[in-house]
Formats: structure tokens, C-alpha cells, sequence
């Protein structure tokens, strides 16, 4: 199995999309299989986003032998189902490089194709970039087609249904393809999922239709008259006990649901929607992991998976147990915590696996809430019971909790409520990209009031910031990194720790690095290189963000004349903003060198977490070399 197309391939011959509609049925059954030979063999081996780009093949096919992705336009919500997608539009001799440094990006993007029409990486956007873009095809006077392809589970979000709602107001064409395979990344909740879920096959249809008539060709003298008024009525009975009624409520005409791998059935759908004039929503049902047995058994964990063997499914660098990752070590602290005080309430936005919360979920599932992809429904609904005494921790990712940051601020922080905020993948996240690096959290935190910001340097001290955010009084953050720690030993009964209290972690009198959170043992392993080279350097560990150990801080400026601040967080704005502020406000920097480490203004692309690091000189390499051009 390889991830690079062989030139006696169909899909070796596919250099743009309209090669797609030239396919026989039979081809496209092939280059199905091509396909996802391609794609099974590209994530073995570097890991990507698998069995939603699995799921999605036939239907690709579909919109690409009937949509013309020259003139029409194609957003995929998401994107992590856009694989197949890239595959065919001139992209597969590089597909070897998906999701590596300089290579193809794992969503689609407006910089890498011109067949890329929006660029996405968060869930619920398609619905409403695709009535932008039907509105300036109207203004514009032109005419083709915009589709937008949403999950069922993306479907769940305010954003979905508020671009549903001033869609079906404003009646312009566009087409929405729902395709529903009941999950986002873990099993969809919710009343709306339940609902969707209620999939009437055609034989069960049918045969609700020919007893109906045939009930009512029985009675006497208006018989036949009331049989032939309930099959004229046909469509409207389907649409009363399929999910129709809910989308024909926003002004669409509803088609479905239909078999999502049956290409044959939905290029017949797609051209029949091409002639309305109105939006059409066309309700797909598939199975995520399609066409590979593993990922169908187990699609939550083959949604977003690392390197494996194709043959079994399992992880290809399994060496043993090895060190726990953050996740993990917050899920079990969870748990501990929920233990000694009934008042701990664990809720996440639909992924109690990625956020380490499913053990909670097993354990008190009484006080468990999975709201579904509805970050902002999730921060006020926290609000809720923070207001009525319980203590919630909300388990999110850094990026995502920016779709919730009005809520965060009004609902939690103006109130001064005791809601917990734990973000996994602060920082950099690695091959995912732009817009899932969590580098902007410390910048559109800490300048709220009220907010208590934490990072920490291990598992550990991740246990007693835990700890720390329960018994404060008032909203917290506490945000760590994708991966695994330093094996940091935790014990079984974390305490807090003193609010805006910092550590000294190294001792040295040449310099001193000031940092938290990731950066706290790479300035550790610098300081103690440096040593070798002759340069005494402190390293001191902040842990907080907000507030600030404004004392110890000043004693440091006091102290030493060459100062390096590191984070992992954009600059502007972010932690060394903060120091520096101090720094000023003190009148102490006459003489003084000082010199801040971070991301820079703009937009980080993908790679390993190593790599962008280092590209980034914020790894031990990197602040070993800004600390010696302080130092001469």
C-alpha cells in the first residue's frame, strides 16, 4: 500500500476535476477503491485525518462528476473530510506530504488551490461562507453553483443553524449537502442528533404507503377517493417522518436522506437539485471509516490518528506504556478532585476523548455534560451552575475556546463566577496547523478581569493548578500542552498553590530566563548547557500569568542586567507583554538588556511540535542563542 499513485492508476490520470465527469460508473468505483487505497496508506504512515475523509469518498465522486469546480464553488465544513478532495484536484503527486512541514496542508485552504474555494479548520462555517458567496454570485450577476458540504455533527452549532435561518430569508440558490454519519469526532449527543437519527428507509416508506392505501381503499363509497388524495400526498407523509420538516421550516427543499456511498443515486439527486432555484438541503447518510474495517469499528479513534500499520489498524511506534500525556494526567486529576468535593461538575464541547474526560464521564456521569460542538452554548451554560454553587470545569482546547470568548467574558468574568477553564493544546499544536495552534489564549485571557491564568511546567504542578482553580473564588484558565510531560511524579492529594506565586528553578547570576508552562524545562536544559560554556544563567518559572509575582519579578530586574523572557504564545499581547509591563511600570530597565521569545505576528503553519520550535528559536537551542547575543 502506497500513498503515491502509480501512473497505470485512474486516479494518476485525474489532473483536475472535470476529469472526474468523463468516469464511467465502473471507473468511479474504481477510483473509489484508488482512493482510498491512497488515503489508508498516506495516514499509515504519517498519521492524519482518516476515517472522515473514508466516509466522504463516493459522495466526492458525486459532487465532482455533476458540480463544475471551475466556475462553481465548494466549501467543505471542517475539512477534515477533504482528502479525496485534494486527491482529485491536481494534488496527488503531493499528497505524500500532507500534514508535513512545507508540504500540503490537512485542510483545505485558499493560498494552496484554486479548487479550494474557502478555508476552514473549525467546525459549523460552511453554511454561512457558502450564502456569502451564493449573495456576491447575485450581485455579481453570474450563475453557478455553490455548495456547502456540513456533518451532522457541525450541524449541532448555533453558527449552522443561524446560517440555515438567513439562508432560507434571503432564498438564493445554493445547495447544503448534510452528511450524516451520527458523529463528529466522538458519537454525537443532543435532542437535534436524536432527531436526525430517525432515518426512515424506503422499504419501511413503502410499506407504510401501501398499507395506508390499502386502509383506506376499504371503506365504502369514499374509499378510493381518500386512497388516491394519500398518494398525491406521498412526499409530504415521507417529509413528516424524515428530518424534512425541520429543514422544509427554514424555506429548503429537503431530499433524503440517501445512501452517501450509492454514487450512482446521488448524481441523479444533484442534477435534479441543479434545476431548482431555492435552497435544497440534500440529507446523505454514510458510514465514517468507510471501506476500511478498523476505522468503521472504531471511527472515533481512527478520526484523527497517528502513524499505524495498515494491515491491523494498530500504532505503528508502540513501544510500551511510556509517559502520560497532559490530557491524561488532567483527566485523572479530574476525577480525584471530583472525589473530594461533590460540587465538580466536567463538561466538554463533543470530545470527552480528546479532552481526557471520558473516564470522568464513566465515573459521574451524573455530573458529565457532552453540549455537542457548541463552545459558546457551553461556557454560559457553565455559568449556570457556577451561579448556583457548583464548581465546572470546562474542558475544551485553546483554539476553540475563541469561539466563545464574548460568553467568557460577560457571562463568567463580569459575574466573577467560579468556572474552571482547562485548555488542552496550548501552544503549538503540530501537524494540524494555523488554525488549531492554541497561541493565542494567554493574550485574550489575561487582559480580562477577574481571570486567574495558569500554565504548567509538568504534570505535576498541572495537578495543583487543578487544585489551585477549585478552591480560588472566581473564573481560572489553566492551559497545557498537546503531548506527553517530563514524568513529573503526581500525588494522590494535589494542593493549591499560592495565587501569583512564581519558582526560582535554576540558580545563576550572568542572566536570567523568565518563563512558564512548556518553556520552563527547555530553558532549564539551556541554562544548564550555557554552564558548560562558562555563563551562569537563572531560570525562573512565573506560573502565572495573571496575576503576575509582580515582587519577584521586580527583585529579578533588580538582580540582573540580562533578562530573555520566553512563551509559547503569540507576543503580542501575550505573557512577556505582561512582564514587560511590569518592567516599565518599575523604572528599573536603565542599562538592562532584555530580549522576549514567542510566536511572532503571524500565522504559524504545520510541521512537528520540534520543528516549528526550533523554526521558531523558542526551543532549547534557540533561547541557549538569544541568551549568549545577551550576554556578549
Amino acid at each position: 500500500m502506497t500513498s503515491e499513485p502509480t501512473k497505470t492508476t485512474l486516479l494518476s490520470q485525474i489532473r483536475k476535476p472535470a476529469d472526474v465527469k468523463e468516469l464511467s460508473p465502473e471507473q468511479l468505483k474504481t477510483l473509489a477503491g484508488e482512493l482510498r487505497e491512497t488515503i489508508i496508506g498516506q495516514v499509515a504512515e504519517h498519521g492524519g485525518h482518516l476515517a472522515p475523509s473514508l466516509g466522504v469518498v463516493e459522495l466526492t465522486l458525486a459532487l465532482f462528476k455533476v458540480f463544475d469546480l471551475e466556475s462553481d464553488k465548494l466549501v467543505w465544513d471542517v475539512g477534515h473530510q477533504a482528502y479525496a478532495h485534494k486527491l482529485l484536484t491536481g494534488r496527488a503527486d503531493k499528497f505524500h506530504t500532507l500534514r508535513q512541514k512545507d508540504g500540503l496542508s490537512g485542510f483545505p485552504r485558499l493560498s494552496e488551490s484554486e479548487y479550494d474555494h474557502f478555508g476552514v479548520g473549525h467546525s459549523s462555517t460552511s453554511i454561512s461562507a457558502a450564502l456569502g458567496m451564493a449573495m456576491a454570485r447575485d450581485l455579481k450577476g453570474e450563475d453557478h453553483e455553490v455548495i456547502a458540504v456540513i456533518g451532522d455533527g457541525s450541524l449541532t452549532a448555533g453558527l449552522a443553524f443561524e446560517g440555515l435561518n438567513q439562508a432560507g430569508d434571503l432564498g438564493r440558490r445554493m445547495v447544503v449537502v448534510l452528511n450524516d454519519n451520527e458523529m463528529s469526532i466522538s458519537r454525537n449527543v443532543g435532542a437535534l442528533s436524536q432527531f436526525l437519527s430517525r432515518k426512515m428507509t424506503t422499504p419501511f416508506l413503502q410499506r407504510l404507503k401501501s398499507d395506508v392505501e390499502g386502509l383506506l381503499g376499504t371503506i365504502p363509497r369514499i374509499g378510493d377517493d381518500l386512497a388516491g388524495y394519500a398518494k398525491r400526498y406521498g412526499d409530504s407523509v415521507k417529509s413528516f417522518f424524515t428530518p424534512g420538516i425541520l429543514f422544509e421550516a427554514f424555506h429548503f427543499t429537503y431530499v433524503g436522506p440517501i445512501d452517501g456511498h450509492n454514487t450512482a443515486q446521488m448524481v441523479k439527486v444533484f442534477e435534479e437539485i441543479k434545476k431548482l432555484d431555492k435552497p435544497a438541503l440534500v440529507h446523505v447518510l454514510t458510514k465514517k471509516g468507510k471501506g476500511y474495517a478498523p476505522a468503521e469499528s472504531d471511527p472515533t479513534f481512527f478520526h484523527g490518528v497517528g502513524e499505524f500499520v495498515p494491515e491491523t489498524g494498530l500504532a505503528r511506534k508502540f513501544s510500551g506504556p511510556g509517559l502520560p500525556s497532559y490530557t491524561s494526567i488532567f483527566g485523572s486529576t479530574l476525577c480525584k478532585l471530583a472525589k473530594r468535593d461533590e460540587k465538580v461538575v466536567a463538561i466538554t464541547a463533543a470530545m470527552p476523548e480528546g479532552t481526557g474526560t471520558e473516564c470522568f464521564r464513566k465515573n459521574y456521569p451524573e455530573r458529565f455534560v457532552d453540549v455537542g460542538i457548541c463552545e459558546q452554548h457551553a461556557v454560559t451554560f457553565a455559568a449556570g451552575l457556577a451561579v448556583q454553587g457548583y464548581k465546572p470545569a470546562v474542558a475544551i482546547y485553546s483554539t476553540f475556546l475563541q469561539r466563545a470568548y464574548d460568553q467568557v467574558v460577560h457571562d463568567v468574568c463580569l459575574q466573577n463566577l467560579n468556572v474552571n477553564f482547562f485548555l488542552d493544546r496550548g501552544g503549538l499544536v503540530g501537524e494540524d496547523g494555523a488554525t488549531h495552534h492554541g497561541v493565542f489564549d494567554l493574550s485574550y485571557l489575561r487582559h480580562i478581569p477577574n481571570m486567574v491564568v495558569m500554565a504548567p511546567k509538568d504534570e505535576a504542578e498541572l495537578a495543583r493548578m487543578m487544585a489551585t482553580a477549585f478552591e480560588h473564588e472566581g473564573p481560572c484558565a489553566v492551559r497545557y500542552p498537546r503531548g506527553t510531560g517530563v514524568g513529573a511524579k503526581v500525588g494522590r492529594n494535589p494542593r493549591a498553590l499560592p495565587v501569583g506565586k512564581g519558582e526560582k528553578v535554576h540558580e545563576g547570576e550572568d542572566a536570567v530566563i523568565i518563563t512558564l508552562g512548556s518553556r520552563v524545562y527547555p530553558a532549564i536544559e539551556a541554562a544548564m548547557e550555557l554552564e558548560k560554556e562558562g555563563l551562569s544563567v537563572a531560570v525562573f518559572n512565573t506560573r502565572f500569568v495573571k496575576p503576575l509575582p509582580r515582587k519577584q519579578l521586580l527583585a529579578l530586574v533588580r538582580k540582573f542586567d540580562r533578562i530573555l523572557l520566553v512563551e509559547e504564545n503569540a507576543l503580542a499581547g501575550g505573557f512577556c507583554s505582561a512582564v514587560l509591563g511590569v518592567f516599565n511600570e518599575s523604572g528599573l530597565l536603565d542599562g538592562k538588556r532584555v530580549h522576549s521569545l514567542g510566536i511572532p505576528d503571524a500565522f504559524v503553519e504545520h510541521g512537528t511540535q520540534k520543528e516549528l520550535r526550533a523554526m521558531l528559536g523558542i526551543d532549547k537551542n534557540g533561547i541557549k542563542r538569544n541568551v549568549r547575543k545577551l550576554c556578549k
